[in-house]
């Protein structure tokens, strides 16, 4: 009962977040994280031990599937160069730079522990990077290398994690074994990924055959394969994170979506929609309940001479020293690119200083840092206490709310001004695909209604044929380069949409009429009402694309 409770009053506060951030003006992530940190504070608040194995179950898989899906493909593979240079070369330089500097700054943390906080803190988070990040303020070519990065650095930093774990409790490490098992990890992830999405799809492909299968049924069979990637990739020891992406990434591409019926298709889009919406406010919540018992048992190695200033200043530190690790990657792989270009005669495509400084300050740590760090082993192998975890755990939280207050504060100013204004490059694109599509479905109706046949029947084809094939031309015009021709069709177009509103208002009301006089039972209604809703999310969409 208590369990029940306590994921009620999470879900009650998720929702209440999503109207409270329109008021206060933070990142949504930063909001959940004081109201979760809110709901703890008090003796007698709410407190919950995280199992970190659960943790990541629950909550990863499914929030990086729908990122990969939701990702642009097409910019990810041209850009696979710098993403890969940041996912896997910036993580070992994390680890490398960041270990060495915490050992000197903390020398009580053995340089092996630190190595593992390093690990678990090389990777960015694609939730709190998409939600902070603004996409008009920041350029699209930033935006997909951080996306990219994001989705694929979990995989690197938690096997680099591991790595080092085992080396501190073992007392040894090799880096032929590390760097093997580093490319199955890999290898095994990716391919898991590919299994889960060819059973999903040969289960979707059986439902179909059978025949009559609930839509309800196909959706599960969606919702359920990042799960299942995941777990597959974890009981053959490889990256689970790196399966689920995988499977998220290969979902679009792959047809799948041909195997689920329409009713299917437009339950999944929205119920994605609302999980993504539920599972990542309720992690950000999380993550703020276990804030308050972090803070208050602040470890003595880092108190000696101040209880407040030297833990505040000693997080700071190593959030700048990240920030500074991350810029000095980018901007070396900027020389390098250019040197590589010249020698190449390519043309090469750097960043200038704000769009570095951007991208250094963009990359937050989040969730998985935390189920990471928090995955510790308590005890080594002979029974003594596992070295420095409290004070690592206590950096770990530190450093992830203070990278996302320096980027929620900073970001916006050293962004701003950096996307010229203009059309957007991805509203001209799909510009030019609705013409392009409104084209040939003119064709294909124009030479089905000229097919043979003379009389009424032919009469009425031509007819029915001229006013779909007006709807067409007038979505053509709208989408015309010539500014007076949009012009009068973007009007035309306002003022259909205000009719088609009208008329739908009248439709509702006259059915919700006719329910409360008995004249249609509430599963008529139901349905009619359905079906008017559905219309009107279309108009919706059409108005806001306007």
């Amino acid at each position: 009962m208590h369990v029940a409770v306590f994921i009620l009053v999470v879900l009650v506060f998720v929702a209440l977040s999503g109207a409270l951030v329109r008021l206060v003006r933070v990142p949504l992530p930063v909001l959940q994280i004081a109201i979760g940190a809110a709901l703890a504070w008090p003796a007698r608040g709410l407190h919950v031990e995280i199992d970190p194995e659960l943790f990541l179950l629950v909550f990863i898989p499914p929030l990086l599937f729908g990122d990969a899906v939701a990702a642009p493909k097409r910019e990810l593979l041209a850009l696979r160069g710098p993403i890969l240079d940041l996912a896997i070369g910036l993580v070992f330089f994390t680890i490398v730079g960041f270990g060495y500097a915490l050992h000197w700054l903390v020398p009580s943390i053995p340089l092996v522990v630190a190595f593992a906080l390093a690990a678990v803190l090389s990777p960015t988070d694609a939730v709190a990077v998409s939600s902070i990040v603004d996409r008009n303020v920041v350029p699209a070519r930033l935006m997909h290398i951080l996306e990219g990065e994001s989705l694929l650095n979990d995989a690197s930093g938690l096997v680099m994690f591991r790595f080092a774990v085992a080396a501190a409790l073992t007392g040894s490490f090799s880096l032929a074994a590390a760097s093997l098992t580093f490319l199955y990890a890999v290898a095994a992830g990716i391919l898991a990924g590919v299994v889960a999405l060819i059973v999903a799809a040969k289960t979707l492909q059986l439902l179909n055959r059978i025949g009559g299968v609930p839509s309800e049924a196909q959706v599960l069979v969606m919702i359920l394969m990042p799960f299942i990637a995941y777990l597959i990739a974890e009981h053959v020891e490889a990256s689970g994170i790196l399966a689920a992406v995988t499977a998220g990434l290969l979902t679009g591409g792959s047809g799948i979506f041909r195997y689920l019926g329409v009713s299917a298709r437009m339950q999944t889009m929205s119920l994605w929609t609302t999980l993504s919406f539920i599972f990542n406010g309720a992690l950000f919540i999380l993550l703020g309940l276990q804030l308050p018992d972090i803070i208050r048992n602040v470890p003595p190695a880092l108190s000696s001479r101040h209880w407040l200033i030297e833990p505040a200043a000693t997080v700071l530190i190593l959030t700048l020293c990240l920030i500074g690790l991350r810029f000095l990657w980018i901007w070396v792989g900027d020389i390098a690119q250019r040197v590589a270009a010249r020698f190449g005669k390519h043309k090469a495509e750097p960043f200038g200083m704000r769009v570095r400084l951007a991208g250094s300050v963009a990359g937050v740590r989040g969730a998985i840092t935390l189920a990471g760090i928090l995955s510790l082993p308590l005890t080594m192998a002979d029974g003594s206490p596992f070295p420095s975890r409290d004070v690592v755990i206590f950096l770990a939280a530190g450093v992830i709310i203070c990278s996302l207050t320096i980027a929620s504060l900073a970001l916006p100013k050293i962004a701003r001004g950096l996307v010229e204004p203009g059309e957007d490059p991805g509203a001209a694109e799909e510009r030019r695909a609705r013409v392009g599509a409104a084209n040939a479905a003119i064709a294909r109706i124009e030479s089905i209604a000229n097919e043979g046949g003379e009389g009424e029947a032919a009469e009425a084809r031509l007819a029915v044929a001229d006013s779909i094939v007006a709807g067409y031309r007038r979505r053509i015009a709208a989408s015309d380069e010539a500014d007076e021709a949009r012009a009068e069709a973007r009007e035309a177009g306002r003022l259909e949409l205000e009719l088609r509103h009208a008329g739908i208002e009248a439709e509702r009301g006259a059915v919700r009429a006719m329910f409360r006089s008995r004249e249609i039972n509430d599963h008529t209604m139901r349905a009619l009402l359905a079906e008017i809703t559905l219309t009107e999310a279309l108009l919706k969409s059409r108005r806001e694309r306007k």
